[in-house]
Formats: structure tokens, sequence, C-alpha cells
């Protein structure tokens, strides 16, 4: 069912109010799990707004509902120009805002009026932040009007409340009133200015009256230069000899704004891609006037597509007025991140901190048991983003790349001179060797895309920034087993944590996601390499001594006899371990995963933390890791308590 447009808001009995939602209606028809979402014109939105049908697929009704799908702005309004750009998650929050149910469990409600289909609707529609009901207003149009103007939206729709829906009827029972005078156009053709380096000028356009096409003006503002080489891509296919329209038009017409344009030469278009303008009034001759481009229609038929004039209010309404306050928009609740790439596309180049991005060869299998991809695994990164950077910013990186998953060739990549992108900061370092290797340094988002999109599935970075390369942020003790189980490596953690208190030190504790498990000390940068290594040596010592029958602080395997290994040579420069929240390319898509002392006991298993869940653990717990990035213990202290529990325990 559509609306007249009409010229001015009213107050009248029996009507009701919504918002005008500038977006893609779209009908979405769920009956015993099957799902179609589609266009006015009966496309399918089924791929496109991929997180609306999965969401669909989940209701446990059976309904046709109508409604519109929209991109919401951090205030609550919609933005067409971002609907149109959306490709993913990440693109905004998309939203679908239902405002008529057509058929619930077997039941036609089209013939019901429509405050009892509202009715229904408000009982049955399983809302969320996702699907949410429009709201009706139902104080006086001029005011909702008012209102409306004042919040940016596009305008405001009038029903009667008693309206029954009649479907493909543009009915005087629904009525529309812009805010902003906005028009569908088909575009005919393009032209390019002399002497112009733009892919094209401006847009010529056009509507269908009795079947004919006719010029209503040229639109050459609203583009970017990449929007206009995605647009011509589009029109190629299109190119055609002659002139679509009924009478060609003079495109090159002085105006008294432009009395002398530059010289311009037409490309003519089938007349199928419809788009949306702005404008600030149609001339006497039917041309608009300061048109601007708003973005492609693809859900609207070119022939479809008139010219809307709006009749005069007072023709069809007798004023009243009648004054109620209803709250009308809502934004978006506290964004959480949301996936960066969609499912269906191999390439995909997304702008990230300003610079785009190429993500290729998203469907390739990284973890083949459990069918994860390599999309999947950039998905992860990208939602864990802002809980993980902390720990790769200032920091060289040890790229371990994996270009072909887990089962595949593998290798380690230091050095990214001439290999990373120019915007990327490097940090140079000589090799006990003599060798210069430029690490790249964990700086922002791009920096961690751009090395998961190089296949790195773990993110290894040093224990020291590049500001104070010889002091490291955090001592480490890497509980690392051999055959041994994961109750004895918790039971290693426990000891050492218990030592630990026993001397004021505090401790953080993550898995590896591999075998063992990571104690983390902070330092706070303080003290160097050495001083960090002589304070873990000491540390393990008294831990050995604690549990001696099945650890060992040997350095040469074969001295271990199958004992685990209390590992304090990692604190050492140069050296990485798999830092908080990474990945790690291990079966299950295990993650290094920061824990509460208190859930370190028997029955934790390392595949308790995967790709799959890790996500909501951390939005649920927060950083709980943040204190090792914090203060700095004493050391020169600490190590007096050491001797002195040391030497206690010798004797």
């Amino acid at each position: 069912m559509l609306a007249t447009l009409v010229n001015e808001p009213f107050d009248q009995p029996g009507w009701i109010y919504e918002v005008k939602w500038d977006g893609y209606r779209a009908l979405a028809l769920v009956n015993k799990g099957e799902v179609e979402l589609t266009s006015r014109n009966n496309k399918s939105f089924n791929d496109k707004f991929y997180p609306l049908y999965h969401l669909l697929q989940q209701w446990k009704i059976n309904a046709v509902v109508d409604g519109e799908i929209v991109v919401l702005t951090s205030k609550g309004t919609s933005n067409f120009g971002s609907l149109q750009n959306w490709r993913s998650e990440a693109d905004g929050e998309l939203v679908y805002y239902v405002f008529d149910i057509l058929w619930y469990e077997g039941k036609d409600l089209t013939q019901l009026p429509l405050t009892q289909r509202r009715a229904i609707l408000e009982q049955v529609l399983p809302v969320s932040d996702d699907v949410r009901l429009s709201q009706l207003f139902k104080a006086g149009g001029k005011e909702f009007y008012d209102a409306a103007h004042k919040m940016g939206l596009e305008g405001i729709i009038a029903k009667k409340a008693e309206s029954a829906y009649l479907p493909n009827l543009r009915s005087k029972e629904w009525l529309k009133i812009k805010v902003n005078r906005r028009q569908e156009v088909v575009i005919g053709g393009y032209t390019n200015n002399e002497g112009s380096s733009k892919q094209f000028s401006s847009l010529l356009l056009g509507v269908y009256n009795n079947g004919a096409f006719h010029y209503v003006g040229k639109v050459g503002t609203g583009f970017s230069d990449k929007l206009q080489k995605e647009m011509m891509a589009q029109f190629k296919p299109l190119i055609i000899n002659k002139t679509p329209f009924a009478v060609e038009p003079d495109y090159n017409k002085p105006s008294r704004f432009r009395p002398n344009p530059p010289k311009a030469t037409a490309t003519w278009l089938k007349p199928e891609l419809v788009c949306e303008v702005s404008f600030a009034e149609i001339t006497s001759d039917g041309v608009f006037r300061h048109p601007s481009f708003e973005g492609m229609r693809v859900d609207k038929n070119a022939k479809d597509v008139i010219l809307e004039t709006a009749a005069h209010t007072p023709e069809l309404i007798e004023e009243e007025h009648e004054l109620v306050k209803d709250k009308i928009i809502n934004a978006p609740k506290k964004s959480t991140r949301k996936t960066l790439l969609n499912p269906t596309e191999q390439t995909q180049v997304k702008k990230i901190n300003g610079h785009d991005l190429k993500f290729s060869n998203l469907n390739k299998i990284y973890w083949p048991a459990e069918k994860i991809t390599k999309r999947d695994m950039l998905n992860y990164y990208y939602q864990v983003a802002p809980y993980i950077l902390p720990y790769l910013k200032d920091r060289p990186q040890s790229l371990n790349r994996f270009p072909n998953g887990i089962k595949g060739f593998s290798f380690y990549q230091k050095n990214v001179k001439d290999k990373a992108p120019d915007w990327l900061k490097t940090f140079p370092y000589t090799t006990s060797d003599g060798e210069h290797k430029e690490f790249l340094l964990g700086t922002d988002e791009y920096s961690l895309l751009w090395m998961a999109s190089l296949g790195s599935i773990e993110m290894n970075p040093w224990f020291s920034r590049a500001q104070f390369p010889d002091n490291p942020d955090y001592c480490v003790i890497d509980l690392d087993p051999d055959k041994h189980t994961f109750d004895q490596v918790i039971q290693a953690a426990q000891v050492t944590r218990e030592v630990l208190e026993a001397i004021n030190v505090p401790s953080y504790i993550k898995t590896s996601g591999s075998t063992g498990m990571h104690v983390y000390i902070p330092l706070n940068a303080k003290y160097d390499y050495d001083q960090s290594q002589l304070f873990a040596r000491l540390l393990v010592n008294i831990v050995h001594e604690q549990i001696p029958e099945f650890t060992s602080v040997e350095r040469m395997i074969s001295k271990r006899e199958g004992k685990m290994y209390l590992d304090f040579l990692q604190n050492r420069p140069g050296a990485t371990l798999a830092c908080p929240y990474s990945l790690r390319p291990k079966p299950g898509a295990t993650v290094s995963m920061p824990l509460h002392w208190d859930e370190v006991k028997p029955g934790l298993e390392m595949r308790d933390f995967h790709i799959f869940n890790a996500i909501d653990r951390v939005k649920e717990q927060g950083d709980i890791f943040k204190p090792v990035l914090g203060k700095g213990i004493d050391l020169e202290t600490t190590l007096k308590k050491m001797k002195s529990l040391f030497d206690a325990g010798s004797s």
C-alpha cells in the first residue's frame, strides 16, 4: 500500500501519524522458518541485508509484516546514503522499522482497520534493537511535522485510523508530507565537461508520464570519486546510441546562474537505473532547481518512477487540532562491534583508520575441521580490536603467517621493509648477527587487520614498546607442559600464584590457547630484560621446589625428562608470545584468554575459549588483563622478600 504526497501537514480527528523513514520499503514473509525479505519491486533483500534475514529466521511466529529498512545515525534518524553504501555490519546500525501486519498465523488481516492491525502487531512482533515497532504519534499532524523538521527527519506519514490495507494502491487514506523535497528519478545519460578529469560531470535525469520518458534536469553534485567509479561500472552495459528521452534535452543550455556553462558531451543510457535527488523547487518548465544526488535506489522499478506532485492538503482533509506528546524516534543502543565483512563477497575493500584495506580470499578455509574461514578470522579481530590493541600498540610484531590455514605451510616474518603500506609505522632493529630489520609496529586497527589479512592467525608482540625497547612492560612465566594433563598446568599456575602472593606481588593469568598457561607480572618498563629474567629465574626455582615431581627449570629438553618446563627465558629482547585475546593456529580456533584466578581450577579446559565465544565473554567481562599494563612492582623490594622466602625454603 502506497501513500499520496501532499504539500502540508494537518490536524484532523481519526488520523494517526508516524515517521517517514528514509530507507528501503520491505515486506517480511515468515512461515514455518522460511523467510523472504523483499523490496517493493519484489527484489530479495535476503543476502543484501543478511543480519535482518538471519534475525527473522529466529522468529517463532508466522506472519507477513510491512516496514522500512534503514541505517540509523547516533541520534536515531535514518541516513539513506549510509543505507545505500551498506555492505556489512560495520557500515552502520541496520534497523527494520515495522509499521503494519498483513497476515498472521494463517489469517488475512488486510481488511481489518489499521488500529486493530496495529494492536495485533504490538502484541506479536518480536521486537529488538534491530527490529522495531515504528511508533505512532496520536497528536496533531502540525505539531508532529514541526518535531520531524527539528529532528532532521525526511517527513511524516498520516494514516486514517480505520483504513484497510490495500496492496498496490496509492491511497488517499495514507498521506506523506515531506520536510525536504526529494524525488526518485531515472538516469537517462551522463555528461562530460570539456577538460574535466572526472568520470562524469552530471547525470541526465527523467521520469515517466503516460509511458513517455521526460527530462527533469541534471545533477552534478553529491558524488565522491569512488562513487563515480562504481556508477560508471553500472553505466557501461547500458550505453546506447540515441537519447532515451521523448525530447532530447538541451544539456548545454545557459541559465541565469551559469550564462556560460562549460561545453559538455552526452552519453545516453537505457533508462533502467533509479536514483534519488533532493532539490529546492521545480521550475515552470518541469526542471529541478539546485538538485543534489542522494543515492541509488535498487528497490524501485524505472517504469514506476513518475513526478510526484504534492496535492493541496485542504482539498483532502478538513483541518482540526489536537496536541499530545509522544516519543517517536530512538537512537541505537550503545553500539557494540559487529562483523566487518559480509558473508558472500570473496574480496572486499574497507576503509580502516582513513585508508582502504583490501581483504581477499575470504572463503578460504583456515580451520578445516570446524570449517572456519579467513573471513571468520578477520571478523573476530575486528570485533576484538578494542580489547587486543592495548597489547599491540607501539610494540614490534613478529608475524606468524598461515596463508593457507593451519594445515598449510607457515612461516615467521619479522622484516616488513618495503612490504607494509607507507602509513604503517615500523621499528628499525639490528639483530645479534648484525642483520638490519624493520619490524611492524602495532599502532591501530589498520595494523591489526593488515597483519590478519596476510594470514597472521596469531598476534605476537614484544614484551617492550618501541619507546623503551630494552625495558619490558611485564615479566612472563610460561608454563609449558610436555605430556602432562591440563590439570597439572593448573596446579603449577596455582603454586606460582601462591609464591607471588607470599611476597605481595600481583599476578595475572591467561591460557596460552595451545597447551599451557602464561602468568604475567607487571613491570611498567622500569627494569631491563636481564633484571626481569633474573626475577623470573628465582621465581620458577621456588615454584619448582614446591612441585619437583612434574616440573623442570632445565633449558635443555633432554635434561627435563619429560617434565613440565617452567620457562623463564622468554624474558629476553625480541621474544614473543601470543598476546591476550589472540587466536591460535590450533584445532578448535582456540583463544589465548585472560582468566580470573578463581577460574583456574581443575576442570578448566583450553578448548573452553575459542573464536565462537570469546567476543561474548570479553563484552561481558571487559578487559580483566588491563592491570598488566598498569603500575609495575618494586623489583628491589620484591627480590629482598623473595630471597627471604628462598632462604626459608632452603632451611
